[in-house]
């Protein structure tokens, strides 16, 4: 039955929140909060970077209504924004296991000493990944990785460093997502494949991380009697410009100032 998979993927959503949630609220997030509060009040911007589904962490983080202003997201697709590659480079997923990309998408971006890195990946492994999190720490930075410690340790390190992205962070969230990805037993099918599984957990999961860490630094600096510098909805009254007197304390650092 239909409702069946639908109840079996909600239960193992609803268990890896709720562990996060336990996780966050016994302090296993404090030491990534620290650094992202310390990297707002020394002027610091915090950088996403992710590819893949992994994205959407770094869109959760950088650039929404609720989430903290002072936040940028890198992308694959800079480097035909930004840079001289042709669109059709972006195809498929050879640029994300690109070991030689972390240079190319460094050089289109301002990165300041007080910025923190924060970078998400399922598997960990992927060239462009672990070299975006080298560079980062060779200059100086502070790095958190969000990715799955089942997943990350059941493959191989793709990167010539032979280095996987929990090796190298300062901190390590583990998203809680299994190896593969997906969560639910759909049985075997017709053609003889066996053990067919639908119901990947890790984007939600680390939705919720990214909405975490945010919530947990503004709610620290207001705590400490500071503004957390927080974007409105632009789509509300005054949105636009609440949101555009904060981010011209950073110009071109957080993105377009368009």
């Amino acid at each position: 039955m239909i409702s069946d998979v639908f109840g079996a993927f909600d239960e193992q959503v609803r268990t890896r929140l709720s562990e996060l949630q336990a996780i966050a609220q016994s302090g296993g997030f404090d030491e990534a909060v620290e650094l992202m509060v310390s990297s707002i009040r020394n002027g610091g911007v915090l950088q996403a970077f992710g590819t893949g589904h992994s994205q959407a962490f770094a869109m959760e983080i950088a650039g929404r209504a609720g989430g903290l202003i002072p936040t940028h997201a890198i992308a694959l697709r800079d480097t035909v924004l930004m840079g001289e590659r042709p669109a059709t480079d972006l195809a498929g997923g050879l640029l994300e296991r690109d070991s030689n990309i972390a240079n190319e998408l460094w050089d289109l971006h301002e990165f300041h000493a007080e910025d923190v890195f924060l970078i998400a990946s399922n598997s960990g492994v992927n060239g462009s990944i672990v070299g975006i999190a080298l560079r980062a720490k060779e200059e100086g930075h502070k790095v958190i990785a969000v990715t799955s410690l089942e997943h990350t340790n059941a493959v191989t390190p793709k990167h010539p460093s032979g280095k996987r992205l929990a090796e190298i962070a300062d901190v390590v969230i583990d998203n809680l997502a299994p190896f593969g990805d997906a969560t639910v037993s759909l049985g075997d099918v017709a053609d003889g494949a066996q053990g067919v599984m639908g119901g990947a957990v890790s984007s939600i999961t680390a939705a919720y991380i990214a909405q975490l860490l945010t919530i947990g630094t503004a709610a620290t600096l207001q705590a400490d009697g500071e503004t957390p510098p927080l974007y409105l909805s632009a789509n509300i009254p005054g949105g636009d410009e609440h949101n555009d007197a904060l981010k011209a304390r950073y110009g071109e650092r957080i993105g377009s100032m368009a």
